[in-house]
This record gives structure tokens, C-alpha cells and sequence, in this order.
């Protein structure tokens, strides 16, 4: 699967960029490297990467603004690496649609399995029929991985279809946030990290957020998923 696969790190710092770049061929991925998000955005326009890394601080646009204009147009995932380790740093990320939250004290090789979990997670399926769960206006196909509410498709990122997906499969079953961290963020973070992702989602699916119909909260564990397949 690797070697079918184009990453693309973007990072100011050429040290940083050439190590990746060096760890990640080195386990059969294709690269492509930027040293400013202006570059980034034209390179991956015109050569669309499988996943990004993308530096938080950078000149000139950050990485953040980056990430919001490629969710414009994809669902790539995108990781950040960030010298902060700080939560509000953190939810601002995986609330403008990034996949993952790295470090940069992480070693490469962390960085390289969390990318591998990421591109498990938002891989094909190969199935040959389409199969499509339906709960009346809200419809899930799993094998082109689309999403409609009302009959208008809803834009998702790579880890809120995911996660939907996952409630989708299992309605009624409560899922703990832990169970969410572990599955989803490898186990880092916390519930805030979770809460961010599953607002975004409900903007996304239910008609008022602010009293979901489909993803509701079981106070103080978690959520679960209301409903019964059509």
C-alpha cells in the first residue's frame, strides 16, 4: 500500500523536511516537500498528495490557513507538527478539519505510524457493490464514502466520516470518549479533543446542532448514535 501512496510534508525547516523526506521513503512512500504553505497549495493542486504534514508556524500564511483552503476543495488528511503542545493549540487544529495533532518532539518514526493509522483509517474498502446504510433523510455509502442529508451531500473530512461512519454501524451503542481517543487519535488527547470533532460533525448532519437527533450525548461517558437502519 505505501508505495501507492504520496505524502506531502511542508515545513520552513529544511532539517525537518529532509529528515521526514528521508524516513518516509525509506518505508516506500512517495514525497513531495514545500517550505511555505503558498507553495504547498499550488503543488498540491497540481499534484494531490494522499496525506499532509504540514508545520504549524510557518512564514507568511500558517498552517492552519493552509488546512482551510485545501478543505475547500478535499478531504485529504492533514497532521500537523507543532513545536506547541499546548490544547488550545490543539482543538483549533482538529476543529478547522485537521486529522491529527503531532509534537515535533515525536520521532519519525511515531510521526510515519500515525500517518500509516490515518490512511488505515480513510483507505478504500474494495468492495465491489455499493453498500449504503439508511436512516430515512440521512444516507451513508460506504463504498464511495458519501454522505447525504436530504439528498445534498455532505462535505466531511477523512475523520468525521470515520467517526459517523462508526456511530452509523453501531446505532444505539455508547462509545466513551476513551473509546473514541483510542480508536481515532491513538489515545492522545482528551475530551475536549473529542467534543471539537463531534460539534463540527453535528454542523454538518443534523438539522439543529444545538438538539441533535442523530448523535446525542450520553453526559459524563459519551455518545451514541439514535436511530434504526431503513
Amino acid at each position: 500500500m505505501n508505495q501507492q501512496k504520496t505524502i506531502m510534508v511542508v515545513d520552513d525547516d529544511i532539517r525537518i523536511v529532509e529528515l521526514m523526506r528521508d524516513f518516509l521513503i525509506n518505508d516506500g512512500f512517495h514525497v513531495m516537500t514545500a517550505k511555505d504553505a503558498d507553495t504547498a497549495l499550488v503543488l498540491f493542486h497540481r499534484h494531490p498528495a494522499d496525506c499532509l504534514i504540514v508545520d504549524v508556524m510557518m512564514p507568511g500564511q500558517d498552517g492552519f490557513e493552509l488546512c482551510r483552503k485545501i478543505r475547500e476543495t478535499s478531504n485529504v488528511p492533514i497532521l500537523f507538527l507543532s513545536a506547541r503542545d499546548d490544547d488550545i493549540h490543539k482543538i483549533r487544529g482538529l476543529g478547522i478539519g485537521g486529522d491529527d495533532y503531532i509534537v515535533k518532539t515525536a520521532s519519525p518514526v511515531e510521526v510515519i505510524a500515525r500517518v500509516k493509522a490515518v490512511l488505515r483509517r480513510t483507505g478504500n474498502s474494495g468492495q465491489a457493490a455499493e453498500k449504503i446504510i439508511n436512516y430515512g433523510k440521512l444516507h451513508l455509502n460506504l463504498t464511495t464514502r458519501e454522505v447525504y442529508v436530504s439528498g445534498d451531500k455532505v462535505s466531511l473530512t477523512p475523520k468525521e466520516y470515520e467517526v459517523f461512519r462508526l456511530f452509523a454501524e453501531h446505532p444505539r451503542q455508547v462509545f466513551t470518549y476513551e473509546q473514541l481517543l483510542d480508536r481515532f487519535w491513538d489515545g492522545i488527547g482528551d475530551k475536549h479533543t473529542v467534543r471539537v470533532l463531534m460539534a463540527r460533525l453535528r454542523e454538518k448532519i443534523e438539522a439543529e446542532p444545538n438538539q441533535p437527533q442523530y448523535v446525542t450525548n450520553v453526559w459524563g461517558i459519551g455518545y451514541r448514535f439514535e436511530g434504526n437502519p431503513l
